[in-house]
């Protein structure tokens, strides 16, 4: 008795609608960001090798993504010197502004040499593949691993 009624519920739902994106002056009324704000954002994310926006601090981290990216970055023996950590706990501007100035809806939040990287799943999963160890040796951020020389026979 309720197959007929759920299967053409079922189609209702399957039909494709069209998607209607809002018109430009409409989208430009969401960004929030002034351009002060974006260039002192763009100024932060230059500023050092490795940049991560975070909840928290590096010693005490807020939320436990922001935990795995520190730690993560620490098992990479990232210097202290070659990174720089702003906590968007301590600026809502910040919080919100990185999120569009980045496009990237998440925190925490990292940048190599100015370019955007990703979140900490992102980060995670470079870590798993061997690319992050990579991208940090490429950009002079932790020195390159020697692999030793095979004996010849």
């Amino acid at each position: 008795m309720f197959r007929p009624l759920f299967n053409s519920s079922l189609r209702t739902l399957a039909r494709p609608t069209s998607l209607r994106l809002p018109t430009p002056a409409l989208a430009l009324a969401y960004r929030t960001l002034t351009t002060e704000a974006r260039a002192t954002i763009q100024n932060a994310v230059k500023a050092a090798p490795v940049v991560l926006f975070m909840k928290g601090t590096p010693d005490a981290p807020q939320c436990g993504f922001s935990r795995a990216v520190v730690q993560v970055l620490d098992l990479h023996g990232v210097p202290a010197e070659k990174m720089q950590t702003y906590n968007v706990l301590a600026d809502a501007e910040l919080r919100s502004g990185i999120k569009e100035f980045s496009e990237w809806p998440t925190v925490p939040q990292i940048y190599i040499n100015g370019e955007f990287v990703g979140g900490c799943d992102i980060l995670l999963g470079m870590h798993q593949s061997g690319e992050l160890e990579t991208l940090l040796e490429n950009n002079n951020v932790i020195p390159k691993v020697e692999e030793p020389a095979q004996p010849s026979s």
